[in-house]
Formats: structure tokens, sequence, C-alpha cells
């Protein structure tokens, strides 16, 4: 299709007021603490819409709709399963997390556990984690400025990469976050824009577009899993997002950015209420584009269904309405990359060169650059692989990301705050035996290989979640105990309740 002047006009306005923000920000950028954490001074409200930015990405906003509009009900264990994960972290761990860390996740285990293999393999973690979140987003840029600015598909992954890195390198945490709160604002507006529209269609009755899309669709929606392998697989995407978005890298780092745990809390508060109202609307939009749209034709734009919001949009409100949403999903997927590149690029330069590397004697100048350093690869790195998976659905891929978080992220923050027994050994077997299980497993399994798949689950939390946790109970009760690399568990405990250290 070739390119609209309108659509244009919305992008450049889009990528105009990012730089913009990442200028200002890049004023206040100084220090590793501003480049990490923003200084620690985000508040409770701004902190709870840079989350809702970090959670309602390209893979919520692009491929849930995909999946809803193409596969129905399934897509809805997507969106329930997230609301259930920050009602876990916002009662169990946002608090704690924020008392022990400082700029990463390797930072909360450091509290307790100070070995240079754990901090290590978090590190290793966390980079794996963020490298596959980042592929989704950059698949869902690709296809969508592909598709409205009449470019092909790798020079618009670039030009995302391009933009991220510069958002990172200048901007750091804060101009992350202020991009977020833009965008998590456009977005619900939006989001709220369609639905109106949608119900509007259908005499504002939701019951009368379920009806007609159980009527149009050639396929039932509405259906559930039958079948063992089937309703295991739907029960193994549930757990994944239940245990797995609590565990996101890119979403831990947002509790280091308040002043105190109280701020940690209220920003959840918030981030849970708007992200429930957010989510409420998701098959509204999905079915509508099924019933408007039609399956056929969400399916011939992209057959893994990306880019069923946008063309809902364009069938309702015309050009304008389709140029706005889709520039709000492109925002959208700039937020969530620039909150991907500072948790990976934070775990490089904090925990791997300046902790392990430099033994604690970096300067915070030695810090910032080998963080933009760090931004710049994993920026690189993504692209080339995000070149290769045009045609997978974002939502999947992000998936992919949540299940490796679950497996080894998941149970090592679970038995570091509530198992006093825990040992150095065990988190360190813990974390690798649920990283190798959980990626060994989707590359074996039939996402990657079809038909010909040795492991017949598509994510598989089941088996990689309790394996995380058997590896660090084996890993505690065999390995030898390293006492003079762990403070007390007593001691920890107080910290991660309090916020005190004890002396």
């Amino acid at each position: 299709m070739s390119a609209d002047p309108i659509t244009i006009g919305i992008f450049v306005a889009v990528i105009a007021l990012t730089l913009a923000i990442t200028a200002w920000a890049g004023k206040r950028n100084r220090d590793a603490g501003s480049h990490y954490v923003a200084g620690g001074q985000i508040t409770g409200w701004q902190n709870g819409l840079a989350i809702c930015g970090d959670l309602l990405s390209a893979s919520t906003f692009l491929g849930v709709a995909g999946i809803l509009a193409l596969q129905g009900i399934y897509g809805f264990y997507l969106v329930a399963g997230g609301l259930v994960a920050f009602l876990l972290v916002l009662l169990l761990v946002a608090e704690p997390l924020r008392n022990l860390g400082r700029y990463t996740i390797a930072d909360v285990l450091s509290s307790r556990f100070r070995s240079k293999g754990v901090r290590a393999v978090m590190a290793v973690n966390t980079l794996v984690v963020t490298v596959f979140y980042m592929i989704a987003q950059l698949v869902g840029a690709g296809v969508l400025i592909s598709l409205l600015v009449d470019v092909p598909y790798w020079v618009a992954v670039i030009v995302v990469g391009v933009l991220m890195a510069v958002y990172i390198t200048v901007g750091g945490m804060l101009a992350t976050t202020w991009i977020q709160i833009v965008k998590a604002v456009m977005l619900l507006a939006a989001l709220a824009m369609l639905v109106v529209l949608v119900l509007a269609r259908f005499g504002w009755n939701p019951m009368a577009l379920f009806q007609a899309v159980s009527e149009a669709s050639p396929t039932d929606l509405f259906a559930r899993a039958s079948g063992v392998v089937p309703g295991l697989d739907l029960l193994s995407v549930a757990v994944a997002q239940v245990l797995g978005t609590a565990a996101l890298p890119h979403i831990l780092i947002r509790f280091f950015t308040v002043p105190d745990a109280k701020v940690a809390r209220k920003s959840m508060s918030v981030a849970l209420w708007i992200l429930g109202l957010a989510f409420l609307a998701m098959p509204f939009i999905g079915y509508g584009a099924a019933a408007i749209v039609g399956q056929a034709q969400v399916a011939a734009a992209n057959k893994a269904g990306n880019l069923a919001a946008p063309q809902l949009a364009e069938t309702l409100g015309g050009p304008v309405l389709f140029a706005v949403i889709s520039a709000v999903a492109f925002a959208t997927i700039l937020a969530v990359v620039a909150g991907l590149v500072i948790a990976g690029s934070g775990a490089v330069a904090h925990d791997i060169y300046s902790s392990l590397i430099r033994k604690g004697k970096a300067s915070d100048a030695e810090q910032v650059k080998a963080g933009r350093i760090a931004a710049v690869a994993i920026a690189a790195v993504s692209i080339v692989l995000a070149l290769g998976a045009q045609n997978t659905n974002i939502a999947l891929l992000a998936l992919m990301a949540v299940v490796v978080a679950a497996s080894a992220n998941v149970p090592v923050l679970v038995l570091l705050l509530f198992w006093r027994r825990l040992t150095t050994t065990g988190v360190i077997v813990g974390v690798v035996a649920g990283l190798v299980t959980s990626v060994a497993l989707v590359l074996v399994g039939p996402g990657v290989m079809g038909t010909s798949a040795l492991y017949p689950l598509s994510y598989p939390t089941l088996v990689s979640v309790p394996i995380g946790f058997l590896g660090c109970w084996l890993g505690t009760v065999l390995g030898r105990p390293r006492r003079e690399q762990e403070v007390p568990y007593d001691e920890m405990h107080v910290q991660a309740m309090t916020g005190r250290a004890v002396v």
C-alpha cells in the first residue's frame, strides 16, 4: 500500500515527542543511579502508569487482539493471567524487592548471597528474557511500519532498533519512564475509543457482538480446549502468564525507581486498577475484529493476526483512526523496547562489568558508559533475530520470555524470601535448571519443530517451573554451604520487611 500523508505525519509526531522527552531526560541523566533507576524519585502514580506501559506492550495490544480474533477464548487466558500475576506481585514481592534491590534483580539476590556465581547466572538469565521479549516487540514494529508507510520489514526493524538505542544511551531510565507514561495514556484512550465504536455497532449490547462473532466465524471462538494435550497446553500458558509476568526483569526493576517500599506498593495498586480496565477491553477489540473485519481479512493482512486492531480501527473510523491507532501501537513498541534494553544493559554494566569484572571499583561514569555500549549491543542482536521471525505471532514470542522468567526467576525469588535454608549453590542450580529446561523444551516443542516436536506442549511451564524449584532444593541439600558468602536469613528478612539493614 502507498504511504498515507496523515499516517506519516502522526508517526513523525510520535517520534518527535519521544525524542523531545529523551533530550529533556538526557540533561538529568548524570550518574549510574539516574541512568538505571531515575534516581529513585519516580512517584507512585507515575510508576504505576509506567508499569502499565511496560505490560501493555505490542504483544498485548497487537498480539492478543490477533489471537482473540483468530483463535478465540484461548487469547483471553493471556489477558487474565497478567492480572493474577500483578496481584501476586502486589501482595508478596513488591515491598521486599524494593527494600533489597538497587539497580537489578541480581542486587536482590546479592542482599543475601554475595557470590559472583549468583550475580553472573542472574545477569545471563536477564539477558535471555530481555532478548526473547525484544524480538516480539521488534517483529510487531516491523510488521506495522512496513504496512503503514510502505517500507521493507527489515528497514522498519532497524529504525526502531536505532531509536531504542538513542533513548537509552541519552535519556536512561528517566526518559524510558516518561515515554512509558505518555504511551500508557495514549494507549488507554485508544482502547476506550475502539471499545465504544465496537459496542456502538451492536447497539451497546455485548451479547449481540458475541452472537455476531459466533455466526460469522468459521471456527468456534468460544470453544474450550478438548483432549489431554490441548488442555495441558492451555494450563501451561496460564501458569506462564501468572508466574512469568510477575518475574519479568523490566517489570521488577520498576520497584527500584521509587523512593521507598510504600510508594512501590502504591504504584502496583495504581497499575492493577488501570490494567484491569485495559484488559477488559481486549476481548471487545479481538472479537470486534473477527465480527466486523472478518477472520479471513485479518489473516490475509498478517497470518498471525498482529494487525487485527489497526484493521478494526480502519473499518470503524477510516484512514484517520487507522493512523491514530497504528501510531499508538508504534509508541507502545518504542516504549516497551526502551524498558527492556534498560533492564538488559543494566545487567551487563552493573552485574557483569562493574561487580564481576571491575570488582565493584567502577566509577559512575564507567558504569553509564558500559550500559550505553551494552544497550547498542543488545539492540543489534535483537534486530538480527527479529529479521527471521516476521510471520510469528508476537504474543506467542513474548510468552517465550515469560516462560523463561517463570522457570528461572520465580523459584529463586520466592525461596529467597520464604525459605531460610536456601544456599548459594541452590540459587545457581535453580536458575540454571529453570533457564536451560525452559529454553530447551521450547526449542524441541511444537512452536519450533511443528509436527516433528519431541515435547508435546508449546509452553513447558508445567515442567520447567517445578524443575527450577527442584534445582534450588537439590543444590541446597546436596551442595556445600558457603557461609562466608551468605548473609543470615534473619538479617535479610528484616531488611526485606523494613528496608533497614541490620547493623
